[in-house]
C-alpha cells in the first residue's frame, strides 16, 4: 500500500483547536509574510449582568447580624444558630410550639431573647465609671419603687404616671450629671425652664417628687442627697366654692346622669372619681338615723363610713333600683352605663363651662368637678346646713377623708370658724351668727331652699 505524500510546509491541524487562518496561509506560502505587525483586537471581558436587588459592584452584605433569628423557607420555621457552631435550633413560643410563618419575626425575636436570658441568667446592673451614681440612676430607682407600689396597690397609678413624667423630664435636662456634682441651682434652672407651669401647685408637685427620689436613694442606697433643704413653693388653699346660684345653673345645664353625679359630690364632699364614681350597692347601709356610705379611697388606701343627707339618700334609693347588689355596677354611671372616669368627667365639665359661658369669667373658669368637694368643705365650716354654726376641722377631716392638718391648711385657715372666732374675741369683737356667716350661707337660720338633683329649688324646712 502506497504511503500518502507529505505536504511540504503545511502542519497538520490538531484536533485541540484550529490555528489562525493567517498563520496557515503564511506557512503554506499562499500569502507572503508581512513585516508590519498587525494590531490585535483589544481583549473584551465579558460583563456579567447585575443581579436584581443590589447595585452593580456593591459588595455582598449579610442580610442580618450574627445571633439573630432567621427564617428557613423550606420548613417555614424560625431558627437561631448556636454561637461558634453551625447547628440550628428551632425557636419555640411560650407554649413550646415552633414559631412558623415569615410574618412572625417579632415573635421569633422575643423567643430568642427568652432563650438568651435563660442561658445568661439575671444580669446585674452595670456600674457607672468609678462607681458614681448619676441623676438618671436615682430617677430609675425611684420609678422602680413606684412600679412595685402600684403592683402591691400601695401607690396609685396616677401618682406613678406623674412620677414617670417629671423624672423623665429631669433626666433630659441633667440625667448624665453625677449625683455629687448636682447642685440646687440645677433643679431651680430646670423648674424655671418650664414657662408653661403657670401654677405653683405644679412646681410644688415636681419638686416634691424630685426630693422624694433622692431621699429614697439616701435611705436605701446610702447615696447622700445633694438637694437637702431645697425649698418648695407654699401650698395655696383651694377656695373654689360654688354659690347656690352657680350650683343651680350647673345642675340645670347638665344631663341627668352627670347632674346626679355633681349633686351627690356637692352634698357629700367625696373625691369625684376615686371615691364617688366607685360607689356600689354593697357600700350602702340603712340605719335607724339614716343612710350611711362605706367609702374606700384608692388615694389613701383607707375605708371610712360617712352619713349622707336625706336628699342624697333619696337619690341613692332611686339609683339602687338600676344597680342592685350582686350586679357589680356602680351607682353613678354614664349614659352608656359605665362608671365615670376622670377623662370623661373633665370633658363633660369643660363643655358645661362653655355652655354657661363661664370660660369668660375670671373666677368661674377655674371651676371643676373637684370644686364640688371644696363647696362641701366651705358649707360645713360655715354652717350652711346647721343655722350658721360651723363644724370643727377634725369633723370635716373625718367626713372628707383628710388628715386634720391637710384640712386646716386647705380650708380651715380661711373658712374655719373655730380658727377665726378666737381671733375676733381676742381683740374684743364679739361675732354674731348673722355676720359674715350669713353671706356664706344666706339661708341658714331660716327656711332652707334645698336643691334637688333635678336642679329645681324645693321650699321647705331644713331637714337637718
Amino acid at each position: 500500500m502506497a504511503k500518502s505524500p507529505k505536504h511540504v510546509g503545511v502542519k497538520s491541524i490538531s484536533s485541540r483547536g484550529s490555528p489562525d487562518p493567517g498563520q496557515i496561509a503564511q506557512e503554506a506560502g499562499i500569502v507572503p509574510p508581512t513585516t508590519t505587525p498587525v494590531k490585535s483586537k483589544p481583549h473584551v471581558q465579558s460583563v456579567e449582568p447585575p443581579r436584581k436587588g443590589r447595585r452593580p459592584g456593591r459588595p455582598r452584605s449579610r442580610r442580618q447580624s450574627h445571633g439573630s433569628a432567621w427564617h428557613w423557607r423550606q420548613t417555614d420555621c424560625w431558627y437561631y444558630t448556636l454561637p461558634g457552631t453551625k447547628k440550628r435550633v428551632s425557636l419555640l413560643d411560650e407554649d413550646g410550639v415552633r414559631i412558623r410563618g415569615k410574618e412572625n419575626k417579632e415573635k421569633a425575636r422575643l423567643a430568642l431573647a427568652r432563650v438568651t436570658l435563660v442561658e445568661q441568667g439575671e444580669l446585674a446592673a452595670a456600674p457607672t465609671a468609678g462607681g458614681e451614681w448619676l441623676v438618671a440612676r436615682v430617677c430609675s430607682e425611684y420609678i422602680q419603687y413606684c412600679e412595685r407600689g402600684v403592683t402591691s396597690k400601695t401607690l396609685s397609678v396616677g401618682h406613678r404616671d406623674t412620677v414617670v413624667a417629671h423624672l423623665n423630664d429631669l433626666c433630659k435636662f441633667c440625667g448624665a450629671v453625677p449625683v455629687h456634682q448636682l447642685k440646687k441651682t440645677h433643679i431651680r434652672t430646670w423648674v424655671e425652664s418650664h414657662t408653661g407651669w403657670k401654677s405653683q401647685a405644679t412646681e410644688r408637685t415636681a419638686l416634691t417628687i424630685v426630693i422624694a427620689a433622692f431621699n429614697y436613694c439616701q435611705n436605701n442606697h446610702d447615696v447622700p442627697s445633694p438637694i437637702k433643704g431645697l425649698k418648695k413653693p407654699g401650698s395655696k388653699p383651694r377656695l373654689h366654692s360654688l354659690s347656690k346660684e352657680d350650683e343651680a345653673a350647673l345642675l340645670k345645664a347638665a344631663t341627668p346622669p352627670f347632674r346626679d353625679f355633681l349633686f351627690a359630690a356637692n352634698l357629700t364632699g367625696l373625691r369625684p372619681f376615686c371615691e364617688l364614681a366607685r360607689l356600689k350597692a354593697e357600700d350602702v347601709e340603712e340605719g335607724p338615723r339614716g343612710m350611711m356610705w362605706r367609702v374606700y379611697s384608692s388615694k389613701t388606701d383607707k375605708t371610712r363610713k360617712i352619713p349622707v343627707r336625706p336628699e342624697v339618700a333619696e337619690l341613692t334609693r332611686r339609683l339602687l333600683e338600676t344597680a342592685p347588689k350582686g350586679t357589680g355596677k356602680t351607682l353613678f354611671r354614664t349614659v352608656k352605663g359605665k362608671a365615670w372616669s376622670k377623662v370623661h368627667g373633665v370633658h363633660r365639665f369643660i363643655a358645661l363651662r362653655k355652655k354657661l359661658e363661664w370660660d369668660k369669667d375670671p373666677v368661674r373658669k377655674k371651676y371643676s368637678c373637684y370644686s364640688c368637694r371644696h363647696t362641701f368643705a366651705h358649707r360645713m365650716l360655715s354652717g350652711f346646713w346647721n343655722e350658721g354654726a360651723g363644724c370643727s376641722v377634725e369633723t370635716l377631716a373625718e367626713l372628707i377623708g383628710d388628715t386634720p392638718k391637710v384640712a386646716f391648711d386647705h380650708y380651715g385657715r380661711e373658712w374655719g370658724q373655730h380658727f377665726q372666732d378666737p381671733l375676733w374675741n381676742a381683740i374684743g369683737v364679739k361675732t354674731k351668727p348673722t355676720d359674715d356667716r350669713q353671706a356664706a350661707c344666706p339661708d341658714s337660720g331660716k327656711a332652707a331652699r334645698d336643691l334637688t338633683s333635678s336642679g329645681v329649688e324645693r321650699v321647705g324646712s331644713d331637714p337637718s
